[in-house]
């Protein structure tokens, strides 16, 4: 099948000809759609067929080269973390991909020629970030990915994408300072920029400490953990949907990479501490960023606040592992680095699978408002379908792939509540507590959302007129859907997996997480849970009514009255239909200094502050500028040139005795 590294330096140049090729057929957008959309999706397959064997042989693969820059190598390493990744990224980027094909016949007019171009540079850039190992060429592609991802945030050109996008790119590049001071220190430390030199320096605690929280925070930002979120909720709705499909599920994923990076690979996580503020952040991030979505009625902006929730699902699991490194605890240590890195893969499909399906909604209606569609089940039924299974997935209902991940995520919280020192047996059940009300919020946001949005009757003209989408968009949804419940069901086949990447960071041996329980030499078995065993219980569960129903329905009883029985109101959707503020009316009155919060966390009022403060400064500014500097200047150049123009005889011979004198001038300056 080839060497591995060799597949993925195909897929790249894959990627940047699918950048490439729109740009030289601009004026055929029809024909870039195909190009770029094609591209990528091969991109993608070439980056599975690189990682898979990696992945399976646990091997660590290297490749060094030397860089246009004398102070940094280009070294690249496929190690289990790495090759993780880039499979997310590759299975999200097929499925998108092939969405787009149809979906961006929307943009035609609109950016669609430079759109195939940004995103494989984001695509790229995103690949190319994760398995180099120099802290400089990592800068730069973090940068690139950046940037790429600003453009598709803009795409709309209207105030509302435009206003997103700066917000974006100012915290994203307030992150990146932070990351580059981080990098510094642990230059100055080492003496180069390779990773390598990274691991091998020798810190003392207060410095290592320091770089860890700038890391943090830096890569927080990108993450879009509480409080660095403003930019998420607004940056998402404003991209084209297949692009905040990969915003969300593996664009905020490389803030995870980087926080695992750099205080598990890097530093070796040796402070309990630290793991403890990345399991406070992710539990607030959790609970707050399912109860921002419970108050939204905007599809997409819903669903981003959601990547915040399970993005401090995902860091609640690696804060756990992280403790379980420093306290030296290896089941606890593997559990929750398998807990988090399965969240982040299952919240990459489910959350790109929700997302494409809000942009299939979109497609068709034309609005984000949940208040404006209804009904859509009956005329977008494989959407619909699709859709489902993705709010079941991330509500965690077994047995579908959100539900193994935290339940993961459970099992580590609960041994970290009756191993270790005090603070982590009290961090434990607060941290389950905030963790099962998420879980509960979750549910009750996508009863809202599927109830408001499929159900019922059509709550506008356009939702009444909606048909199912193109067979591309439905194909990428029902792959997506597929993988929510092979990643579930599965899970005994794909836990060992992951079980091994979680062991390779955390330097412990390899731990059995397939035979129905946990298992670390010398330790007692940690159970866990069969979901096989659980979906024949489900489907049983379901298929016994039906055959009683089989067996009594020759016996049902005849009706005693005529006429239509009453039928819960239906008939009269349009009078009695609950509404999306509504329905969540309680929780948000029971909430509200939580949502009060929301709008001093915000900021985007403080940019827009700084911002109206900068052009009235800058108004001010200018008049000063101009009348005390360059206009000056400007005067004694001209008075200096009337002096000096008495130079100027217009007799040759003179001007050969300035070039005497200027080339005597230059040889006695030399010779002093």
């Amino acid at each position: 099948m080839g060497n591995p590294l060799e597949l993925l330096l195909i897929s790249l140049a894959i990627y940047v000809a699918g950048a490439i090729l729109p740009l030289l057929f601009s004026r055929s957008e029809q024909l870039v759609i195909k190009l770029s959309g094609i591209a990528s999706m091969i991109g993608g397959a070439f980056g599975l067929l690189a990682v898979i064997p990696a992945l399976l042989s646990g091997q660590i693969l290297t490749f060094a080269i030397a860089g246009p820059f004398s102070f940094a190598n280009f070294v690249v390493r496929l190690d289990g973390l790495a090759a993780f990744m880039v499979m997310v990224i590759s299975l999200l980027v097929v499925v998108t991909s092939l969405y787009s094909l149809s979906y961006v016949q929307e943009y035609i007019g609109k950016g669609a020629r430079y759109m195939g171009f940004f995103m494989n540079l984001f695509i790229a850039s995103m690949v190319a970030l994760v398995v180099v190992d120099n802290a400089f060429y990592f800068l730069v592609f973090f940068e690139m990915m950046s940037l790429a991802s600003y453009f598709l945030v803009i795409t709309e050109q209207d105030e509302e994408a435009v206003n997103a996008g700066l917000l974006y790119f100012l915290i994203a590049h307030a992150g990146s300072v932070l990351i580059m001071i981080a990098f510094f220190i642990l230059y100055k430390e080492s003496g180069s920029m390779d990773f390598d030199s990274f691991r091998q320096a020798t810190l003392s605690t207060p410095t290592a400490s320091v770089v860890f929280l700038l890391a943090f925070f830096g890569f927080g930002a990108k993450a879009g953990m509480i409080p660095l979120h403003g930019w998420l909720p607004r940056a998402h709705p404003a991209a084209p949907s297949h692009a905040s499909a990969l915003m969300s599920g593996v664009m905020v994923k490389i803030g995870i990479f980087g926080i695992i990076k750099v205080g598990i690979d890097i530093l070796g996580a040796t402070t309990a501490w630290w793991g403890l503020v990345v399991l406070a952040f992710g539990a607030v991030s959790a609970v707050l960023g399912v109860l921002y979505a419970l108050a939204e009625h905007d599809i997409k902006k819903l669903l981003a606040y959601h990547t915040v929730e399970n993005i401090g699902i995902i860091l609640m699991g690696v804060g756990v592992g992280m403790i379980g490194i420093a306290t030296q605890h290896p089941v606890l240590a593997v559990v929750g680095i398998l807990g988090g890195l399965y969240h982040l893969l299952n919240h990459a499909v489910f959350k790109g699978l929700l997302f494409l399906g809000a942009g299939s909604v979109m497609y068709r209606v034309h609005t984000k408002d949940m208040e404006l569609m209804g009904g859509l089940a009956k005329l977008m039924p494989y959407t619909a379908i699709t859709f489902l299974i993705g709010t079941m997935a991330i509500s965690a209902l077994p047995p579908l792939n959100g539900f193994v991940s935290e339940w993961f995520t459970y099992q580590a919280l609960f041994t970290m509540s009756h191993e270790g020192p005090f603070i982590m047996q009290i961090a434990g059940p607060i941290a389950i507590i905030m963790l099962a009300i998420t879980g509960a919020l979750a549910a009750l946001c996508f009863v809202k959302v599927y109830g408001i949005s499929f159900a019922g009757a059509a709550r506008s003209e356009k939702a009444a007129q909606a048909t199912e989408v193109p067979m591309p968009m439905v194909l990428a949804m029902v792959l997506l859907a597929i993988a929510c419940i092979a990643l579930g069901v599965g899970a005994p086949f794909v836990s060992p997996i992951i079980a091994n990447i979680s062991s390779e960071l955390t330097g412990q041996a390899a731990m059995s997480v397939a035979s129905g329980s946990v298992v670390y030499p010398g330790t007692s078995p940690q159970t866990v849970l069969s979901t096989p065993i659980i979906a024949l219980l489900l489907i049983g569960f379901f298929v016994l009514p039906l055959l009683i129903y089989a067996v009594f329905k020759g016996q049902r009883l005849a009706r005693r009255h005529k006429g239509n029985p009453w039928a819960c109101g239906y008939g009269y959707e349009d009078q009695m239909a609950v509404s999306a503020g509504g329905f969540t009316q309680p929780l948000r009155t029971m909430f509200a200094p939580l949502y009060r919060m929301r709008k001093t966390l915000d900021p985007s009022a403080a940019m827009a502050r700084g911002m109206k403060a900068t052009i009235n400064g800058a108004t001010r500014a200018e008049p000063w500028w101009e009348e005390k500097v360059v206009l000056p200047i400007a005067q004694g150049v001209l008075w200096l040139g009337k002096r000096i123009q008495w130079l100027q005889h217009g007799d040759f011979r003179v001007y050969c005795l300035y070039v005497v004198i200027a080339l005597t001038a230059l040889m006695l300056v030399t010779v002093m």
